[in-house]
Order: C-alpha cells, then structure tokens, then sequence
C-alpha cells in the first residue's frame, strides 16, 4: 500500500463478506483502553422505519400498491418518478431514517433506506455484494477501500397470486453498463448491519473519535465475525490510539485468513516499524511489493511531488496516469486540471475541474470543486 506516505492507514468499507466464522479470539477485544463511546452503538435503528417514513408510504405508496403491487409502488415512488429527490452523498453513513430525512446518502445507505421501505411494506429483501475494481478514496489521513452493494425486490404473496409471472427486481445505485457481467454473491442481512457499523467507525476513525470508532467496530464483528474488513478497522483504531501490540494482533488475525491482504499487511509493516522491528517491517513491505507494485496514490503522490518542485510537465503526467486507472476519483481531476493550468491549457483545465465537481463524494466536495471551476471560468476559462 503506502509507501510513500507512513502516516495513513487502510480501512476497508462496505464490501464482501467472507464466510461463516468462529467467535473472534477474546484476546482482539481491549476495553478497558477505551472511554464509553458518544453516540448510540448498535444495529435497532439501521433499518427502523420512522412515522415520516411511514407517512410517505401512506401518501405516495398504498394507492398504487393496491393497483400496480407494491413493489412497483415502491420503485416508483423513490426512483423511477423520483420523488424523493435522491442525493448521493459519501459524506457519512445513514440508517433507513437518517437517509429519507436528508434524501441523500452513500451506496449503503440507500440500500438500507429500500430494504426498510421494503420489509415496512412486506416484500422479502436479497442482498448481493458485487466485485468491482477497487475504489479508493481519502479521508484525512486514512484510505478507504469501498465495495459495493444492491437489494433485491420479491413480490408479496397477494400481488403473486393475481400476477405469478411478477419477477423480482434490483435495485442498484451504478448504471446497468457498469454491471452488466460483473459477478455477485448474496449476503446476510447480518453483514449488511456489520458493514454499516464497520463504515461507522471508519468515519469516527476520520474524525478522531477512537471511542466511537472502537465501540463500533467491536459491534461489527460481534454481529458478523466472518467480516474481515472489520478487525482491520479494529487494528487500525489501536495503531491510532497507540496500542501497538493489540494493532498488531488484529492485523495478524486477518492475515491468518488471508495471507495475500495488502491492507493488513501494509498496516501490520507500519504496527512492526512503530515498535522498532524494523527487519519483521521490511520482509512485509517486500512481500506488499510483489503483490502489490503501484499502490492506490501511487502516481498522485508522486505528482503532488512534482507540483512542489514546480515541474508541472511531470505533475501533468502522473495525475494522468492516476486517472487513467481510476477516473472516479474526483481529487484526481482536480490535480490533474490544476497542472493543466499551471501549464497555461485552460480547456483542458475547466474539463477536469467540471468532472472533479461531477465526481465529488460529498455535497461539499462538489460545491467546493464548483467554486473553483466558476473561478476558472471568470478568468477566461469556456
């Protein structure tokens, strides 16, 4: 993973689960390190449906459920006519309610918000993760991995027996073209509840708050031992807080399972480095470098680099190669756009920027990035 950048650590959001499980070794689990969190841990209200909610259904559901079923009632009323408006935004990780209320939310949360909408109106609910490319984004000192996941719709049993041909529909929040071949694997609601905690805590671990992170993490995989992603997060939380041995038995434990996991080893090299094993350190950072060459941020790190030293030319054509192999990523644009200008290629540079507010994962990174698009504009830019 990084290797140019020791301070960030690797948590991995909601992706796939691995299967069945034993208990997690008690030994993973330190309480006693840590103060009670400041927020309510636990899963009751994931997938609580609240009396706005409840509302919404009255009023925008139950009459065409009784003509059209309520599946398609429910589609209808939240994606195909669009009447809720939905916003995606990465920002943080809601439940059902939190996600209706703002009429926004990230790939998981507005899984959770259907499903619940779902169960509420009695359609039986499949999860299935699917196997993307992976995405990387940053969050202050921290790299996220994120997975993806959709739900699936049945049918209930009366709309079945008027119409036995109704199929079950997915609900997905990437276009079809992005889908289309890629293999999934249907998931336990329990994982889906274990990765919302697991994001959770990768937020609060972005925000510093360890208590909260660790109180979540610990519910993560007491709801779902078999999600490694979470003891990373785990081990992640004590490299932060300063326990190095509990970081790196976490760390060790995922290794146990997956011995070819580049987050747990990238992490687990930075917990030996810390304690002044640096031998241990370096045989991972060479095994990381077989199995992973040209890490996440590899060439961005490399360009912002470039851009210190003012070579321009050289930003340019590291910024290119980071979007070229992942053009999600919106602070790619953005750097890319900036070399651009700094090179005097204002075309160029207003298209980047326009992608980096397209792409932002967050309400505020794409106003952020529109900002300084207008500015480019209002100096000239088309």
């Amino acid at each position: 993973m990084r290797r140019a950048l020791s301070l960030l650590s690797c948590v991995l959001l909601a992706a796939c689960a691995t299967p069945p499980a034993a208990p997690p070794p008690a030994a993973l689990f330190n309480d006693h390190l840590f103060g009670p969190p400041s927020e309510r841990i636990g899963a009751d209200e994931v997938f609580a449906v609240s009396d706005a909610m409840r509302q919404f259904i009255a009023t925008e559901i139950t009459g065409q459920a009784h003509r059209k079923g309520a599946q398609a009632a429910l589609i209808e009323a939240l994606y195909t006519k669009g009447r809720l408006k939905l916003e995606y935004d990465a920002s943080v990780t809601r439940n059902a309610a939190e996600a209706f209320d703002a009429r926004a939310g990230n790939c998981l949360s507005l899984v959770i918000m259907t499903a619940a909408f779902a169960k509420e109106l009695g359609l039986p609910v499949r999860y299935q993760s699917a196997y993307l490319e992976e995405v990387w984004m940053r969050s202050q000192s921290l790299l996220l991995r994120s997975g993806h996941i959709n739900v699936t719709l049945g049918h209930r049993f009366v709309d079945l027996r008027t119409n036995p041909m109704l199929a079950p529909t997915t609900i997905d929040f990437l276009p079809a073209e992005e889908l289309r071949g890629l293999p999934t694997r249907e998931i336990p609601e329990e994982a889906v509840v274990a990765m919302y905690m697991n994001n959770r805590a990768a937020e609060a671990l972005a925000q510093d708050r360890l208590e909260d992170a660790y109180a979540w993490t610990r519910a993560a995989i007491a709801h779902s031992p078999a999600l490694l992603m979470a003891y990373n997060t785990l081990g992640v939380v004590y490299l932060r807080h300063g326990d190095l041995p509990q970081a790196a038995l976490a760390f060790g434990h995922v290794l146990e399972r997956e011995p070819r996991n580049t987050r747990a080893l990238f992490n687990l090299a930075e917990t030996l480095t810390r304690q002044g094993r640096s031998a241990e350190a370096g045989e991972l950072l060479r095994r990381l470098a077989q199995l992973e060459p040209e890490p996440p941020f590899h060439y961005f790190n490399l360009g912002l680099a470039a851009m210190k030293r003012d070579d321009f030319h050289a930003a340019r054509a590291l910024f290119a190669k980071e979007v070229a192999r992942a053009d999600y990523n919106a602070e790619f644009h953005y750097w890319l756009g900036l070399a651009h200008f700094r090179l005097g290629d204002v075309d160029a540079a207003r298209k980047h920027l326009g992608l980096a507010a397209e792409l932002g994962p967050t309400r505020a990174d794409r106003e952020r990035y529109s900002a300084k698009l207008a500015w480019l504009r209002a100096r000239g830019g088309r």
